[in-house]
């Protein structure tokens, strides 16, 4: 076992090491530069169709609202990755970690635009008259049915990936921190957790879009308050703070006492790996999402859907940074979840604790919600409408399981099956990026 142990994460590091962040971030910045950096100039646009997005558009086709389909893909994105992953960046990575996460981010909204104007452009009508839609379907559709093969690899893996880092590892963290924080036993969250999870993921799309659509802003704008406060009360600390992120994003810090990063390279690996890990750009799942969203323009769609990446990393990663660098806890020697618990609780002490073990419970179970779409969608391009029934179940029966056991060798397995996403993904992002810029010039030449 022990071997085996060792082979996943030596397989881990070379899906997630120099080649694919490298990857990631040179077809974001190909398509940003394609599209003449478009979505940094229409960030504002882009909030303002999010509001739009409540009500579709007159002949809009889909199952959910515009809004509802970036609030389910935002509930799969914003989870553990902007409280525990944004600490271990910067425990492991120093704060210029977090100067390129920001930079990843920016990157990577061409890249979340890019995948959900294909997946809207490309999408199908199932069986049951929902539609579906993704990087599978992008593939089969764009590139041609020679191609299917790939897009069936994407599906598999999605479809694996989603029960360990969609499932399992979330069910495991909110149990933990429930115990840790109010000794709920692990046994007991894992069974209230399948119950709620069977109250909506049993439902479909349509109520997994309007559980995020509810709970989803409501823990955002909280916890972003939240840590606003936490900042402020650290005010003083600000503009070191950001002279300190700039320049070690390129200088390095020296390690001291329990921090683990020493160099730029260092600063970047973490950045960008715990920057795509959060947003998910580049791994094409938020088209899944967006695709079932009422539309009639793959271009809106894309407007409303990169800025989930906006505001999954820009806003919310970077104040959950803001608030370990202010209270100057960053080289304690903590990591992960209790970093962030502990920056909290220095600065709102008897309450900064528990805020952030609800928060991280909250954010955990709405990506549960987020994913069991996605591998859902990716499964049923496998095999079609009547594996549905089937993975619910399933998806139910592993949340508990995940709630309750040790999930090293779950999450680096899982882990490494959601970085081989990226490959096919990337490659139909490259080849069809010539249709995505053409839809874009075509949107753009007419009046909105």
């Amino acid at each position: 076992m022990e071997q085996f142990e060792a082979l996943v994460g030596w397989v881990n590091s070379l899906v997630w090491g120099p080649y694919m962040l490298v990857a990631i971030l040179g077809t974001g910045l190909f398509l940003m530069v394609s599209l003449r950096f478009m979505p940094l100039l229409n960030i504002g646009r882009g909030f303002r169709m999010i509001g739009e997005g409540r009500k579709p558009r007159t002949g809009a086709e889909g199952d959910i609202t515009p809004f509802a389909a970036l609030m389910t893909a935002l509930a799969a994105t914003v989870g553990t990755g902007n409280i525990a992953g944004v600490a271990t960046a910067i425990a492991l990575g120093g704060p210029g970690a977090l100067f390129w996460m920001w930079l990843t981010a920016l990157v990577g909204m061409a890249t979340k635009y890019c995948e959900v104007v294909l997946a809207v452009h490309y999408r199908e009508q199932d069986k049951e008259g929902a539609m579906v839609g993704g990087p599978m379907y992008a593939i089969k559709n764009g590139l041609g049915p020679n191609w299917k093969w790939l897009g069936g690899a994407f599906a598999l893996f999605g479809t694996l990936a989603g029960f360990g880092i969609g499932n399992m590892v979330q069910s495991n963290a909110i149990a933990d921190g429930l115990q840790t924080t109010f000794s709920i036993s692990e046994n007991f969250t894992g069974l209230a957790l399948a119950l709620l999870t069977a109250l909506v993921v049993l439902g479909g799309i349509k109520r997994i879009g309007q559980v995020a659509s509810a709970l989803v802003p409501a823990m955002c704008v909280l916890y972003v308050l939240i840590a606003l406060i936490v900042v402020i009360i650290n005010a003083a600390e600000l503009p070191a703070m950001i002279s300190m992120i700039v320049s070690d994003a390129f200088t390095g810090t020296a390690a001291t006492g329990g921090f683990a990063g020493a160099a730029v390279w260092a600063a970047m690996r973490y950045g960008v790996a715990r920057g795509v890990f959060s947003n998910e750009a580049g791994l094409g799942t938020a088209g899944i999402a967006q695709a079932a969203g009422m539309t009639n323009s793959p271009v809106r769609s894309g407007l409303i859907g990169m800025m989930g990446t906006f505001i999954d990393t820009i806003i919310v990663c970077s104040l959950t940074g803001f608030a370990i660098l202010s209270t100057g806890l960053w080289s304690s020697g903590e990591s992960g979840a209790a970093l962030t618990a502990a920056a909290f609780e220095h600065s709102l002490p008897g309450l900064g604790g528990i805020l952030v073990a609800v928060s991280l419970a909250v954010f955990a179970f709405t990506t549960i919600l987020g994913w069991a779409y996605y591998s859902e969608k990716c499964l049923e391009f496998l095999v079609g409408e009547a594996g549905i029934l089937p993975f619910r179940i399933l998806w139910v029966i592993a949340v508990p399981i995940g709630a309750s056991l040790n999930l090293a060798l779950v999450w680096n397995i899982a882990d490494t099956l959601n970085g081989l996403m990226a490959i096919p993904n990337l490659i139909a992002l490259l080849a069809l990026s010539g249709v995505v810029v053409a839809l874009t010039r075509e949107h753009f030449s007419k009046a909105d």
